[in-house]
């Protein structure tokens, strides 16, 4: 009888964490490659309001992601893979950037969100 009850709230516990992870917007999943001295892709289109999840990594040194313009930061760690959810809520042109230093060229390490309606 105490089995049956354990798999019957094993069961329940199961059904709704499967319900609220369903409920999740899961956002489309954008790739990025931080190395020396660039990111693979340096423009991303999106469209506002539409959640995605950017997934950072980088096999070089440690590097970090900066997307000043919606207060989004994070470290990039070698053989690491990051994730950051987002969902633009404005239309425009916004510059990202490494802020960890990585070496000579680091200055000139960043790209684009086009951001559309």
């Amino acid at each position: 009888m105490e089995a049956q009850r354990r798999r019957l709230l094993l069961a329940g516990m199961a059904t709704a964490f499967g319900a609220a992870a369903l409920a999740q917007p899961a956002g489309k999943v954008i790739r990025i490659v931080a190395k020396r001295f660039d990111f693979t892709p340096a423009e991303i289109a999106l469209v506002k309001d539409e959640p995605v999840v950017f997934e950072l990594t980088t096999r070089d040194v440690a590097m970090g992601f900066s997307l000043p313009d919606f207060k989004i930061r994070a470290d990039i760690v070698p053989d690491m893979v990051t994730r950051v959810a987002f969902t633009p809520d404005r239309p425009g042109t916004f510059d990202f950037v490494c802020d960890v230093f990585c070496g000579d060229g680091h200055e000139d390490m960043g790209g684009r969100i086009v951001v559309t309606a």
